[in-house]
């Protein structure tokens, strides 16, 4: 009887095991999070005719697509392809229609230019959130795509490997889903740490990657982000002993260009509106604290007024809000441990950016220490009733600008964004800025407060996106691919980091699955060659001849454009102001004079050249920029009017005709100077 019912328990074991296994759906391909690049991996795996499946913590479809960056930042928008130009071609079909414009006539915003009425298939690139959610849910309803939405991993035992393979994945729940291939379109990368992949968190030293604006960036050009006047950070202006205002770190920055645990700020991409009929004024959140803002009333009393200068519009009297200025809506120092963190701490950081974001809304608005015509300006504002009405009008998705980045079989760094070599394999392209936000707020030596961590630099072309940047290390995982969480620096990633570029890898990753289901092979065999066919036949975008590129080749002599200069000091970008040869130019800023240098070099044939010069002309440039030349005969020196128009029918001015060895090089200075400093282009004309 005993050895009966021992037979009768086996049995029953084995029953219940059977029919757990039986209870986990199985697919050719699971996707881990509903992100714009995970819906769009589910449609490109539909139509390669393979089974698929998206779950995730999203309750809403489109990541931040959906969650209030309707203000998209693209870069080139020829490099955009594929399922991801489809995306934005449906937001132009939907403003076509008079009916989509609710609160405002019909306006043609600057997409809908005639490039893109011409264009093959025509794109408009700013919209509304719930317009793109809509269109992601008409994705899958379109490609019987099924989702399960709210649904958490297991991060510490719900993924299950055979060797080098994923079997399966278990959410918290306890739903387990099969499948032969995985893509992680989360991002904070949870399925890929779960797997094994390795990867990376804050930012590198420059020492690694051999970059210049990766690691602390306390001596790197800055943007607008940062304090240009002279604050005190203490409770009692310029007394150390009353302590720091809030959100000031107590800690130092560190070494310029070394690495650190430093994650740049997020934030809530928010959906404004001043239209009165759709309008809620902005709430007093629960735990307001007015004493957190003490520092934008000191940055407010200076005079600075620029609170207004992200309202960016989107249609129908909306606003894509962004961060903007010293004191704005980045949230700088609070996330650095929101990569890693359990899901509960990560809902008391969402929980805090949302308090911090929607308290300095409501400050702005009503405290009376802001100065009236600010409170008079920001009152206009508010959300926007029809946005987000499950969630109070507050989009649901949060500013994940960066989490875990995968050290995969090919890391993207500057050098790529920059495209000073030639990037492999390529699934894709980006060409927006580098761009990262600040990651700190400390008082420098001075005694003074400072962010640190901005960089905005701006890249001369579009480059391509390895596929080995989607793919972990061969024996990490065979068959997972991560299109969001990809394989970069932290600074290329400030490139790479756009909702068109991850539609883009969404849709080369799920190509890049179904071939290797098809060929029974490891993500990292998927022959190239192959896999670039199918995506040029799909309409990806996989390389682009840059037109500013083109004309600089066809200008005589040896060019040497500001891209390629070696830069000491600060210098910033621009193209505001024409004629400039290239994509732009760079100048000084009119600020620490004697601090910085732009040097062009050139390879030469020996011989005599006249050297010539670009500076974009106009009444702001210094009239005494030194120029030094480099030449076989030593160095010669001398004075430029940048105020001097180019000659008629010239691009450049000539500083002279000299002979020279094998290399050449033009140094131009700030030193000195009585205004802008403006370097556009160096050019070594040979000399008959």
């Amino acid at each position: 009887m005993k050895r009966w019912g021992i037979l009768l328990c086996v049995c029953l074991i084995s029953a219940g095991s059977v029919s757990a296994l039986q209870a986990a759906e199985e697919y050719d391909l699971v996707i881990y999070g509903g992100t714009s690049a995970g819906v769009i991996a589910a449609v490109q795996a539909k139509k390669m005719g393979k089974s698929v499946i998206v779950v995730g913590p999203d309750v809403h479809l489109g990541g931040l697509s959906a969650g209030g960056l309707g203000y998209t930042d693209s870069g080139r928008k020829e490099a955009i392809g594929g399922l991801s130009r489809d995306f934005y071609h449906r937001v132009w079909k939907h403003y076509q229609d008079d009916s989509a414009w609710k609160w405002e006539p019909k306006k043609p915003f600057k997409s809908q230019g005639p490039e893109e009425q011409a264009a093959k298939l025509p794109a408009m690139w700013v919209f509304e959130p719930h317009v793109a959610e809509k269109i992601y849910e008409d994705y899958v309803k379109e490609f019987n795509i099924p989702v399960v939405r709210n649904e958490y991993l297991d991060r510490k035992s719900g993924v299950t490997k055979d060797g080098d393979r994923i079997t399966s994945i278990k959410m918290l729940s306890g739903k387990t889903y099969a499948g032969k291939m995985f893509i992680d379109a989360t991002y904070e990368g949870d399925l890929m740490a779960a797997a094994g992949v390795k990867y990376h968190v804050g930012r590198e030293a420059n020492s690694v990657y051999g970059e210049t604006f990766n690691g602390v960036q306390t001596e790197a050009p800055r943007h607008g982000h940062h304090f240009k006047m002279q604050i005190s950070p203490y409770v009692i202006p310029g007394d150390p002993k009353s302590g720091l205002l809030p959100r000031i770190s107590t800690e130092p920055p560190g070494e310029p260009g070394a690495g650190d645990h430093r994650v740049q700020a997020y934030c809530y991409r928010m959906c404004l509106t001043n239209k009165d009929e759709n309008r809620v004024a902005f709430p007093k959140p629960a735990g307001y604290d007015p004493k957190q803002y003490e520092l934008l009333v000191r940055v407010l009393e200076t005079g600075w007024r620029e609170a207004f200068n992200k309202f960016d519009a989107i249609p129908n009297a909306k606003t894509d809000t962004n961060n903007h200025g010293p004191f704005s809506f980045d949230n700088i120092g609070y996330n650095y441990d929101y990569p890693e963190a359990s899901y509960e701490r990560r809902k008391e950081i969402l929980a805090e950016h949302t308090t911090y974001q929607q308290g300095l809304l409501y400050f702005l608005a009503n405290d009376p220490r802001v100065p009236q015509d600010v409170r008079d300006k920001m009152s206009k504002w508010g959300l926007p009733k029809d946005e987000f009405q499950d969630n109070g009008n507050w989009s649901h998705q949060i500013y994940v600008r960066e989490a875990r980045r995968m050290k995969g079989v090919y890391v993207m760094t500057q050098d790529d964004c920059q495209d000073r070599i030639a990037t492999p394999n390529s699934v894709g392209m980006g060409s927006y800025n580098m761009d990262s936000h600040n990651t700190q707020r400390y008082v420098t030596p001075e005694g003074f407060v400072q962010n640190e961590g901005d960089v905005q630099e701006r890249l001369a072309k579009s480059y391509e996106i390895a596929y080995g940047s989607i793919t972990p290390k061969a024996g990490e995982v065979a068959n997972l691919l991560v299109p969001v969480c990809c394989s970069s620096s932290h600074i290329a990633y400030g490139s790479i980091r756009m909702e068109p570029v991850f539609m883009i890898l969404g849709q080369s990753a799920a190509t890049a699955a179904a071939m290797a289901i098809d060929k029974q092979l490891p993500v990292q065999s998927v022959p190239y060659d192959e896999l670039a066919a199918q995506l040029k036949k799909d309409g990806q975008v996989l390389e682009l001849e840059d037109p500013d590129a083109a004309a600089l080749k066809k200008i005589s002599g040896v060019v040497v454009d500001d891209e390629y200069a070696e830069y000491v000091g600060e210098w910033s970008t621009s193209s505001s102001i024409q004629p400039f040869i290239g994509p732009g130019y760079r100048h000084d800023g009119n600020q620490n004079k004697g601090t910085s240098t732009a040097k062009f070099s050139a390879k030469l044939k020996p011989g005599r050249y006249d050297v010539r010069i670009a500076y974009v002309p106009n009444r702001t440039r210094a009239s005494n920029v030194p120029v030094t030349i480099e030449h076989a005969g030593g160095k010669t020196s001398q004075k430029v009017d940048e105020r001097a128009p180019i000659p008629s029918g010239e691009i450049d001015a000539s500083l002279g005709i000299f002979e020279f060895g094998d290399t050449g090089a033009v140094t131009v200075s700030n030193a000195g100077t009585d205004n802008f400093v403006v370097v556009d282009l160096v050019r070594f004309v040979p000399v008959d």
